[in-house]
This record gives C-alpha cells, structure tokens and sequence, in this order.
C-alpha cells in the first residue's frame, strides 16, 4: 500500500511540475502581416525576422498596394523556404505589375504553394480577426489600402485587434533630418493611412521615420549573416542581391539599406521595448500625407526615440541568424 501511495505522490508532483511548466511557457501572439513586399527590401527582412521569432503566431499575411499576384508568390516562396506553408496568403485589390524581387520568384508560380491562397484578400483579414477567441495582433508596414478596406467593410474588426505599424514621420524625417517628412506608406494613399491608423484599435503602436529610419546593419554584423547555413536566411539575402541588381547596384553586398520595417516586428513581441522611447501622441493624418501631432487626433504609443541602437542591431542579427 505504502509502495502505491507513494508512486501516486511521485505522479501527482510530476503532474504538477508538468503544469507549472505549461503554464510558464508564454502564450504565441496571434498576428497579420500586412506588407506591400517587393517594393523596397525591408519588408522581406521583416517578415522573415518575423517569421523567425517564435513568440508569433501567424494567422495570416496579406498584400498591400496593388501588385497581388507578383507579391503573393514572393510571399508563397519563401514561406516555402521556411517550412511554414501552414500560413495562408491573402491577396488585395489589384493583381498586375511586378516587384524588385522578381527575379529571385522566376519559374515558381504562385499556384505551386501547397498552403491556402485568399483571393479576396480584404474578406480573408475580417473572417481571420472575427473567428479569432483572442485578439490578434495587426503588423503593417505597407500603405495600408488592403487593411483599410477591410475596416470600411466592417468596422467592428478594430475592436477585436491590436495595431503594430510602420508609419509616419513626427519629429524627425528621413535620415534623422530635423525636416518631418510625408513618409512614404502614409503619402502614397494619405485616405487610407487615416482609415487605419485612426480606427478604434484595442491599442496602435507605430515606429515612425524617427526610429525607423536609422536601422540599418553592417561589418561583422552582417558578415555574420552571410555566414548563417539557414536556408530562410539565404533567401533574404539572395532576395537582397535581387532588389539590389534591380536598382542597378553592382558588385558584393557589405551591408544592408535601411531596415525600416524590422521595427515594427520588434514593436509587436510581447514584453516591456526597452532599446526606444515611447511618447502617447494624438496623431493626425493629413491631406498630403503628413503626421501630425493633434488634440483632435488619434491616441497612440509612438517609438519616438532609441535609448539603444546598437543593441537593437544585436538583437536583430541574433534572431535572423536562428536555425
């Protein structure tokens, strides 16, 4: 009887030890990824920083700013690269026109993708928020037509999420000029950036051209990037050398362009963002495209500042080296 009774003692301590373990395993964050990729290159090292953090759960990426079918296979592919065909792909509105990344995506076609294409990109987003138990968490880094669409066919969907955007310009510009700038996804459609950023979100967090706009990565840094065996990793930076030549830039690769949009992945992991400054502004969006700071605008968290750049850099190359 003793013998009995202690191996239930024993079970019921490992059960326990079993729980407190689940229980100490942090939640996955459920997200879209919402990118006009193939534009400019910092869309693809975002989303594969993204896809390479573990703290995400991806329900979904979509795309942005018309040229769905070029984006969409640039999406399929390196989803494929990634071993995540699990994640469906949303198409938005407006299908021709191809990317800077074209070349890399030669000879697959987006049909080859094993996982679920959404052709009605916009409906997909409102069914994937609508049917989530949680809250899902929105990244946007693109000019933001695809998502304010879906917020203009139903409205109710920015209550069920959280926002995470690349976006805006509030006291620097581009390069860190003192001159604010009409950043680029905000003045290429000023109507739906407002859409957007200005919906009733649980919360919006956005990394403006004042934090944004001085990521970049270089020396051993990205030396060490190169010398990552990860296949994902390869992808980018053959996707890297793609953009580049596209642009008509010869010759080996030293270092990246600037990374704008890997802020907004780092913005969206769960926990306290100790490398930036944040500032709770009401933000406003203009005709011609700018943010401004406005008692009539919309609250939101704004990375203002870095209180560490550098390390923001570590932390970058430390999750895009992960196998």
């Amino acid at each position: 009887m003793r013998a009995i009774v202690f191996r239930l003692s024993v079970l019921a301590v490992v059960f326990s030890a079993c729980i407190v373990l689940r229980a100490a395993e942090p939640a996955k964050i459920p997200v879209i990824y919402d990118t006009d990729i193939g534009d400019d290159i910092d869309d693809t090292w975002a989303f594969v920083m993204m896809l390479k953090s573990p703290q995400f759960d991806v329900k979904l990426v979509s795309t942005d700013c018309l040229k769905s079918q070029a984006r969409g296979k640039l999406l399929a592919k390196l989803l494929t690269v990634a071993g995540r065909t699990d994640v469906p792909i949303a198409l938005g509105p407006g299908a021709e026109g191809g990317t800077n990344q074209d070349a890399w995506t030669e000879g697959y076609s987006l049909q080859d993708y094993p996982g679920k294409i959404h052709e009605d990109g916009v409906q997909a987003i409102i069914d994937t928020i609508n049917n989530s138990p949680e809250p899902i968490t929105v990244i946007a880094v693109g000019p933001l037509q695809t998502m304010a669409a879906a917020l203009e066919k139903d409205p109710g969907i920015a209550r069920k999420a959280h926002f995470v955007g690349m976006h805006g310009s509030v006291y620097k510009g581009y390069g860190g000029s003192d001159k604010i700038s009409a950043e680029y996804n905000v003045r290429r459609d000023a109507a739906a950036a407002r859409t957007a950023l200005c919906a009733p979100w649980r919360s919006t967090v956005i990394t403006p051209l004042d934090t944004c706009g001085l990521v970049n990565v270089g020396g051993t840094r990205y030396q060490a990037l190169k010398a990552c065996g990860c296949p994902l990793t390869k992808a980018l930076l053959e996707n890297y050398q793609a953009w580049a030549e596209k642009r008509g830039q010869q010759g080996e690769l030293t270092a990246s362009s600037t990374l704008f949009d890997t802020v907004a992945i780092y913005l969206a992991l769960p926990g306290e963002k100790d490398l930036v400054t944040f500032e709770s502004l009401k933000i406003a969006v203009t005709e011609d495209g700018f943010t401004k700071v406005d008692p009539a605008g919309a609250e939101m968290k704004v990375a203002v500042d870095w209180k560490d750049l550098e390390s923001y850099r570590d932390l970058l190359v430390k999750i895009l080296v992960r196998e």
